[in-house]
């Protein structure tokens, strides 16, 4: 694995969504300048970089996207339909981008830089609904939205988890993926459970 500030090209996909590190993201790749990017990445076995779109579309002329992603492995792909690809990717290192360039077909390339993993730390006592909330997301749906294996006592994982699952908007998704302390990042989303009423979880 690449040190942290090591630079790098990757393509770049800008979606509406955010993507943390150790999270699954489901696809349904179709515009042919994204197929390209993906027969690629599955040739040589390589990333390419997600990011949330500040301005623009999936689809289209190309986006304007935050400037801090997360790097992106397809694990699973499948063709059934001719045109359309079904992939599943999973969530890497984050990365700063630090340039970009455009190509013809409108697949955007970015130089980017990677950066720290930020430390993990045991969940606190205190934030124990986040850990029990999130055990009865993975009863209920399964690895269809989180893969084992499953570590409930890391901050950082189970932080990374439940920002993924619940109903916050993009942009906090963003700021959330963007923390280096996983604590941090913890605590915040106890306060929302909190204020939703979602913390007398069992």
């Amino acid at each position: 694995m690449s040190a942290a500030g090591a630079q790098r090209e990757v393509a770049l996909f800008p979606l509406h969504a955010v993507l943390f590190p150790g999270g699954l993201l489901p696809l349904r790749i179709f515009e042919q300048r994204y197929m390209e990017m993906a027969k690629a990445c599955l040739k040589d076995d390589a990333p390419f970089g997600v990011c949330l779109i500040r301005k623009g579309s999936e689809v289209g002329a190309p986006a304007q996207s935050e400037a801090v992603g997360c790097l992106a492995r397809i694990a699973q792909w499948d063709m059934q339909q001719l045109g359309l690809l079904q992939v599943t990717a999973r969530g890497e290192r984050r990365f700063r981008v630090l340039g970009r360039r455009v190509e013809a077909n409108g697949l955007a390339h970015a130089e980017i830089e990677l950066l720290p993993e930020g430390a993990d730390a045991a969940v606190p006592a205190q934030f124990g609904a986040c850990t029990r909330l999130l055990q009865l997301v993975i009863e209920e749906y399964g690895s269809r939205l989180i893969e084992a294996p499953h570590r409930f006592e890391s901050s950082s994982w189970v932080s990374a988890r439940l920002a993924e699952v619940l109903p916050v908007p993009l942009a906090a998704k963003q700021k959330l993926m963007e923390l280096d302390d996983s604590l941090e990042r913890l605590e915040i989303l106890h306060k929302f459970l909190t204020q939703h009423g979602l913390t007398a979880a069992r």
